[in-house]
């Protein structure tokens, strides 16, 4: 016998009796930023390899670490993507769309990163994401925020949301010379990690999530001291806007996300029912990155989420967050009547598209059929015979204790089940 084939290690796959959660988020995020004015869009699962360097920084450890790279035949440097900011900041240089005005999108796909496979985080995993180019006020970070905070209460997710402000470029320079020099007269107590981020950008040292550094952070110079003028009141706005919408926060001065291209808002919302990787969602302003990748100047700001973290909070109530569908099997004895289903099967399925038909498949007899009715779980049966085509006839019959069965008029019966479904 030959070896069985495998998934690679920390990608999976999705089995049909779990896809009635992924649909439901799919749809429901999907739906939320429509109502907002936000516009679908796609980019290719590969991108060249510097899309990524240069816009998630060198020295993170996505880049370092965790991307999957090769040559292609030509020798070009390839990379699967490993979020999707990247791509879309590229997508929006190279097709000029900020000249239109300003663009809200989103995107819903496959992202890739080489670490270690861990409940909710896995080496494929799916991200949705929200992009803003064009607009500067604090008024889109705040709707931003306000779009995922809708979308707990829709799902029933408990998070808490942090902020904090990076500020400008002019204010995160003088802030990390500061920064250098505190842990420069610390250098003793940092690990090798952060030795290394000391020279290539020492505020990542304040994501390190070595414990053994966590007094040493604590006690470190806080960016929100740091702030210009301009950067301090983009930041007051924002909260201003959150206190108004009834949204609670709290400043985290420590939150500086994991990818370089940030500055003024960034945030994260954090689930306590995932255990220590409890956050479920982040995002923040990356003004600099389109020009940085080529574009020109362009403000815009941004939020991410993993579906597979979110499947997990919500797949103990999916039953009270999904709505099932109407479900019918139709049993049906004959050839002529095996025909007439599939006939009748397209003509209810046109009038009612939210429904699901279920159509027998075998050739067995109406005993067979009927047991494979009850295992399907479906609530009615549509049962075909011969003789009941003969006489313009159908039996529907309640499979989960509604009523009893009856016969109905072949002409009659999407007007039937239009009263019971």
């Amino acid at each position: 016998m030959s070896k069985k084939i495998q998934a690679i290690r920390g990608m999976n796959d999705l089995l049909p009796a779990d896809s009635n959660i992924w649909s439901f988020l799919d749809s429901t995020i999907s739906n939320l930023l429509i109502s907002y004015g936000y516009k679908y869009c796609r980019t290719p699962n590969v991108e060249s390899t510097e899309t990524f360097s240069r816009a998630i920084g060198e020295v993170t450890d996505i880049v370092e670490k965790e991307m999957y790279t090769w040559k292609d035949n030509n020798g070009d440097s390839l990379t699967l993507r490993p979020e999707g900011t990247a791509g879309v900041v590229r997508m929006m240089i190279e097709h000029n769309l900020p000249r239109e005005g300003i663009q809200k999108v989103y995107y819903n796909g496959p992202m890739f990163r080489h670490e270690r496979p861990q409940k909710g985080r896995y080496r494929q995993f799916h991200q949705v994401g929200a992009e803003v180019f064009g607009a500067s006020d604090a008024k889109i970070d705040a709707e931003l925020i306000s779009i995922t905070h809708s979308l707990w209460k829709k799902l029933g997710i408990d998070a808490v949301l942090e902020i904090n402000s990076l500020g400008s470029a002019e204010s995160r320079a003088t802030y990390r010379e500061t920064l250098t020099g505190y842990f420069n007269d610390n250098k003793d107590q940092l690990d090798e990690d952060s030795v290394r981020r000391l020279t290539t950008n020492p505020l990542r040292i304040l994501d390190s999530k070595n414990k053994d550094l966590e007094s040493l952070i604590s006690s470190a110079p806080k960016m929100i001291d740091h702030l210009d003028d301009d950067s301090n009141n983009h930041f007051n706005a924002l909260k201003k806007y959150l206190d108004s919408l009834n949204i609670s926060y709290n400043v985290n001065p420590k939150l500086v996300r994991g990818l370089d291209y940030y500055n003024q808002t960034v945030f994260e919302w954090i689930s306590n029912d995932l255990g220590s990787q409890g956050t479920i969602c982040g995002g923040g302003r990356y003004d600099g990155l389109v020009e940085k990748m080529g574009g020109n100047p362009t403000p815009a700001i941004g939020f991410a989420m993993g579906l597979e973290r979110i499947a997990l909070l919500i797949e103990d109530k999916s039953d009270q967050l999904i709505s099932k569908r109407p479900h019918l099997y139709f049993a049906s004895i004959g050839d002529s009547a095996r025909i007439e289903s599939m006939i009748l099967s397209k003509k209810i399925l046109e009038t009612l598209p939210n429904i699901t038909i279920t159509n027998d498949l075998g050739i067995g007899n109406l005993k067979s059929q009927m047991k494979k009715a009850n295992k399907s779980e479906a609530d009615f049966a549509m049962i075909l015979g011969e003789e009941e085509l003969l006489e313009g006839l159908i039996s529907i019959k309640p499979l989960k204790g509604q009523g009893v069965q009856q016969s109905i008029k072949l002409e009659g019966i999407i007007h039937h089940l239009q009263e019971i479904l």
